[in-house]
């Protein structure tokens, strides 16, 4: 019998099926050092136990992403192992803080699939959430990803989930406690609250960081994503191991400190897309528009709606005049954020 397994194919989805995602996660303060040596992260509520408590909290959380790579990595044996891309992400919420010790685990449910015209593949949804030692949800978003098919049997029946274009204002979750009516603006790097931008305004985040490829190895085995195509150079016929896209949203992230450094938690994940791929020596610049903004019910505590991109190019630059993303463009990914008001 065999023991071993090659992963899910596009005719092993079905509607309604619910998995179970393998390996539960204990999370520690060694994982935030190793996030805050892999990218550039300098926010200052996932830096420091004091400056979170001054803000309400009982202590630092660790970073939104932490979070949300750490649940990816679980789903990927199961979702995207046999992927050839992640298409996209939408109804992604953040709903409780990761705190340190928390031990996470991941089920996903197939809310959609639909063969390719090609017949080689398929595009696959799944409502995937992550859950903490208490049942607690931390994060829940959907994701849908091409996959290959095993051969020429059935396919599962059609169905396109009918998804939300963004999360509503209204249904973004506060961290209990939150409170900036004494936020310290000397201390988090940049004086600009929520007032100070506007809807439409464009921000360049200046500086760049050129990929290796022993860190985006480490960063992904960290998040024990075991996709392929991102470690195995024979996968892919130009020989080239494939950037884990999570990768490249920590690092765009992560630059976009340097003009958002109050931007603290990131709370919704409205879209992304992964435009274009990325491989090492690629240099990553970032830049953020502004979609929108919105008052919350907690103190002192606004939400900021951005597009952020990553991108080999210049600032401001993402499609062609046709529609098409530019060939630098590498992220688009567009996602609610608190800040003081």
């Amino acid at each position: 019998m065999t023991k071993t397994s090659a992963g899910r194919f596009f005719e092993d989805y079905a509607v309604g099926d619910l998995i179970t995602h393998a390996v539960p996660r204990t999370i520690k303060m060694g994982e935030r050092a190793l996030y805050h040596a892999l990218y550039p992260a300098r926010h200052a509520l996932h830096s420091a136990d004091t400056f979170a408590q001054a803000c309400g909290l009982p202590f630092s959380p660790l970073d939104d992403l932490v979070t949300f790579h750490t649940v990816f990595g679980k789903t990927v044996p199961d979702v995207s192992l046999n992927a050839v891309a992640n298409l996209g992400y939408a109804e992604g919420r953040w709903i409780t803080p990761l705190w340190p010790g928390d031990t996470i685990t991941a089920t996903s449910e197939v809310i959609g699939v639909k063969q390719n015209s090609n017949g080689k593949s398929g595009v696959v949804w799944v409502r995937t959430t992550g859950r903490n030692q208490h049942g607690e949800a931390l994060l829940t978003y959907v994701r849908w990803v091409m996959v290959r098919r095993r051969g020429d049997g059935p396919v599962p029946a059609t169905v396109v989930p009918e998804l939300a274009d963004s999360v509503s204002p209204d249904d973004l979750v506060i961290p209990r406690g939150l409170d900036f009516t004494h936020y310290d603006f000397a201390l988090a790097g940049e004086p600009h609250r929520l007032g100070d931008y506007r809807v439409g305004e464009i921000i360049d985040h200046v500086d760049g960081v050129t990929i290796e490829e022993a860190e985006h190895m480490l960063a992904t085995r960290l998040w024990q994503n075991t996709a392929k195509v991102h470690f195995d150079a024979t996968h892919r016929p130009d020989g080239k191991r494939l950037i884990y896209g999570g990768h490249v949203i920590s690092l765009a992230r992560a630059l976009s400190f340097n003009g958002l450094a109050n931007a603290q938690l990131i709370v919704a994940l409205n879209g992304g897309a992964h435009a274009n791929p990325c491989f090492a020596g690629d240099t990553v610049r970032a830049w953020s528009e502004v979609l929108d903004t919105a008052p919350t019910v907690a103190p002192g505590v606004g939400a900021i709606r951005l597009r952020l991109v990553a991108t080999k190019g210049s600032a401001g630059q993402l499609r062609d005049a046709e529609g098409r993303y530019l060939p630098d463009v590498l992220l688009d990914l567009d996602y609610w954020a608190l800040m003081p008001a």
